[in-house]
């Protein structure tokens, strides 16, 4: 079966056969027609800045998917935070690119919803390792576009083996209840000390301390059993059992002090968001965030001819005509007509990315997390209430 779980081919997304169907009987129109006119397309979320920045990504796709075209295309940079305003310029003749509006909002949309969430998870507790724990909340096939996500946000790790085999990652993780369970009550010792020995040894030692008894007394048991080999415990309650869950963390760590184990780390999951995060970051050590992340909406990208054959036009509702955006010297995000003034002090932000179907941009995963935590920083994204 040569494709076993239903999934869009690549070779269906690169045709542009991966497309809402009217865009196809639009292409036929036109080319019915002898129409091809040359336009300028932008992306947006919002004309104007409102206040709230997004963070864009999923750009490398896109320009996976523009190689090629006869098409020019500007973009922001990844990981960049924006505010209104196009994030994606395309000029070039129209039928070389209608078919991939869909595939193209979707490679934006999802990842950018993604990491804006992960960000706001990042910065709640900015000293505290916090790990991405959300693959199984969608399906297998976009699992290490989660992961990017969180990496580009600033995370520090994640859990799905394939998604760091595309990567280029180690995923992170040490043991589930399933675990614990095939030992038995009584048996957590015995549990905890096979993960010991046959793991490698770059593998942390966490053991997972919430499965049959108190919290506190796994802990302080694995902390006999492993000694100094204990890097530290995951505490993984669930919720309707919690009570007071910071003072369940307090205690723990309040215990293992006690008896002499102030280098065990404890580690929270389950339901974590940036609330939590907050409550708990000074006294836990780290947090594994999943639905938070792989529940937030998507983006609602939208992309509109803004100029056909040199003349601005629009529709009703939407700003006509080829636009700018640029990073002013305080941080905020302005929009502009493209040949107009430039603000004063501000940086433009669009950036060459496909030129005339040949790519001009090279990515780097690693640059476009920093890029995301500066902008961040510089132009003072807010802690989420979620």
């Amino acid at each position: 079966m040569s494709n076993p779980f239903g999934t869009i081919p690549p070779a269906a997304i690169l045709e542009g056969t991966a497309t809402d169907a009217y865009f196809e009987r639009t292409h036929t129109t036109l080319e019915h027609a002898g129409k091809n006119p040359h336009v300028v397309a932008e992306v947006t979320a919002d004309q104007f800045p409102t206040g709230e920045f997004d963070v864009f990504t999923g750009i490398k796709d896109v320009a996976t998917l523009f190689e090629g075209c006869a098409v020019d295309v500007d973009a922001l940079l990844d990981g960049q935070l924006f505010d209104g305003g196009p994030v994606l310029r395309i000029e070039g003749p129209y039928r070389e690119f209608a078919e991939l509006e869909t595939s193209l909002l979707g490679f934006l949309s999802q990842p950018s919803g993604f990491a804006t969430a992960a960000l706001k998870a990042r910065l709640a507790a900015p000293e505290s390792s916090v790990l991405s724990f959300g693959a199984r909340h969608v399906h297998p096939s976009i699992a290490s576009t989660v992961e990017r996500a969180a990496l580009l946000a600033g995370l520090d790790g994640f859990s799905h083996v394939a998604a760091g085999d595309i990567l280029d990652r180690e995923a992170s993780g040490t043991m589930p209840h399933a675990l614990m369970f095939c030992f038995g009550e009584g048996n957590q010792a015995a549990a905890w000390e096979a993960f010991d020995e046959a793991v490698p040894e770059d593998v942390p030692r966490i053991a997972l301390v919430d499965t049959f008894w108190d919290e506190t007394s796994e802990s302080l048991l694995a902390a006999e059993t492993l000694g100094e080999d204990l890097d530290g415990v995951r505490i993984d309650t669930t919720s309707s059992r919690r009570g007071d869950f910071r003072h369940i963390v307090r205690e723990v760590r309040w215990e293992l002090d006690a008896r002499g184990y102030e280098d065990v780390d404890i580690f929270c999951s389950g339901g974590i968001g940036p609330n939590s995060i907050r409550e708990l970051r000074d006294v836990a050590d780290g947090f594994g965030v999943g639905s938070h992340i792989t529940e937030a909406a998507s983006l609602d990208f939208s992309l509109d001819i803004v100029e056909i054959e040199g003349e601005p036009i629009s529709k009703r509702g939407k700003l006509s005509g080829v636009k700018e955006v640029y990073r002013t010297a305080d941080g905020g995000h302005h929009v502009a007509l493209a040949d107009g003034d430039a603000p004063d002090d501000a940086d433009p932000l669009l950036e060459p990315l496909v030129r005339d179907g040949e790519l001009v941009r090279e990515f780097d995963l690693d640059e476009a997390s920093e890029r995301c935590l500066a902008d961040a920083d510089a132009v003072g994204f807010e802690e989420s209430e979620a």
